[in-house]
């Protein structure tokens, strides 16, 4: 499934991240690189660009690029292993 087809709030994992050349090297730059999390937050109202959250930060990503990055929507229980390891109040 490509990261442009992907529905709002539900997480997902990189899969693998197409294109080539300058393309290819920005989004990596950018932290989108497999076995990445990343969910979209928001999309604008026409629909393009979408805001997603990766590695801790927001990131505003074309449907064009986002449609050349394949992801795969995590199962229920890497959501709940995700969920349980988060430290609470800010310590490790």
């Amino acid at each position: 499934m490509k990261l442009s087809e992907m529905k709002i709030g539900v997480p997902s994992r990189i899969v693998q991240v197409g294109g080539s050349g300058a393309l290819r090297r920005r989004l990596l730059d950018m932290g989108l690189t497999p076995r990445t999390r990343v969910i979209i937050r928001k999309v604008a109202p026409m629909g393009d660009p979408i805001e997603l959250t990766v590695r801790g930060y927001e990131l505003t990503l074309r449907l064009d690029d986002a449609d050349k990055i394949d992801v795969q929507p995590l199962d229920e229980g890497e959501r709940v292993a995700k969920a349980a390891v988060r430290p609470v109040g800010g310590k490790v």
